[in-house]
């Protein structure tokens, strides 16, 4: 635990909640809501494991050489897995046993691997936006993008996650147990106490999600701008032409979809996260606080139904959904629709698969 001592004061008389009770490790709610809530996370659990499990298992299991963008597709599902097998064991056992079980050292592994595999996922899908950006608005960029490229783009989300997640680790914050008791954060409560607690949550904020998320926003209104502003060129481009533009906006609209899922589901947690760092002591009460950390919980799962849903509703464009769900049934290996996606254009002609 990061003692608050080692901090040029900011407030002297602040004690955080989790030194305010003898045991920061027992759970202040009920055990009725610690149990519904250890049922949901579950459930939120498997569904997501299976869901990025299967996406990561499908788009290996090809034999072909990965794509730039279905490596882009890897990646995310890689954290959003990474989120459901790392953490969510440790909180449902914890809110089955009506306190955290695991200490202070499972309390920052948990700390530290719930906030480096969120960070990763926003910053992939901020290159995913950069990316669809470029490709709409900007045409000569298009067969710019090789596999080169896409694996420094990995390896730059990868140590930008790695790095804000271990700063807490080394002594620029901390990782300290949620209000409700059954979980652990970043230490946002070190704003009240010291200066460099301050310096500490504001560059979180800024770097790990007002940021990404300000290029991801300019990204897609960008994109919505060009393609109202275009309509007219559109409509004299040729059958291939506009077969392309339209896969390309198919493909944005996934995009789009994911990172509208990950942000409703992050920022109401960030917002309580801003209040309990910078308003006054308590004044987010604990029966509130645990409602956006449920809702943050999730937000691996939305991925592969987003996916599967687009896939089902752009077959059954295609033909009657009867027939669409029972073709499906009897397939083997199902398609999936990924960021990268690809689209049959007509029934008659080849796949057509376009980078993002």
């Amino acid at each position: 635990m990061a003692l608050i001592g080692n901090y040029t004061s900011a407030r002297p008389d602040y004690v955080p909640h989790y030194l305010l009770a003898g045991d920061p490790f027992a759970s202040k709610l009920s055990k009725e809501a610690d149990i519904v809530a250890a049922f949901y996370i579950c459930i939120i659990g498997i569904m997501s494991a299976i869901g990025n499990g299967y996406v990561i298992y499908m788009t290996i299991k090809r034999k072909t050489k990965l794509r730039p963008p279905e490596l882009m597709t890897v990646n995310l599902a890689i954290f959003d897995f990474g989120i459901s097998v790392t953490g969510k064991p440790f909180f449902v056992a914890s809110s089955f046993s009506h306190r955290w079980l695991f200490g202070w050292e499972g309390c920052r592994f948990y700390g530290w691997a719930g906030f480096f595999f969120g960070v990763g996922s926003l910053i992939t899908m901020t290159v995913v936006s950069l990316d669809r950006y470029l490709k709409i608005c900007h045409l000569r960029y298009g067969t710019w993008l090789k596999r080169q490229h896409a694996f420094l783009s990995m390896v730059f989300v990868w140590l930008y996650a790695g790095f804000w997640a271990t700063m807490p680790l080394v002594g620029w914050g901390s990782y300290a147990p949620e209000p409700f008791g059954t979980s652990c954060t970043l230490d946002w409560w070190l704003a009240q106490a010291s200066v460099a607690g301050q310096s500490f949550v504001i560059a979180i904020l800024f770097f790990c999600l007002i940021f990404p998320t300000g290029i991801i926003v300019f990204s897609y209104v960008m994109i919505i701008f060009k393609v109202k502003s275009s309509a007219k060129e559109i409509s004299h481009f040729d059958t291939r032409n506009k077969n392309s533009h339209n896969l390309e906006m198919k493909l944005t609209k996934v995009a789009m979809l994911i990172c509208a899922g990950f942000l409703i589901a992050w920022i109401p947690y960030a917002v309580v996260s801003v209040v309990s760092a910078f308003g006054e002591p308590d004044s987010v009460p604990i029966s509130v606080s645990v409602i956006p950390t449920l809702l943050a919980k999730s937000s691996a799962m939305y991925n592969p139904i987003i996916y599967q849903v687009i896939d089902l509703k752009h077959s059954c464009a295609k033909s009657s959904c009867f027939q669409v769900l029972k073709k499906r049934t009897q397939l083997k290996k199902s398609r999936f629709y990924t960021i990268s996606g690809s689209l049959k254009v007509s029934p008659s002609s080849n796949e057509a698969h376009i980078e993002m």
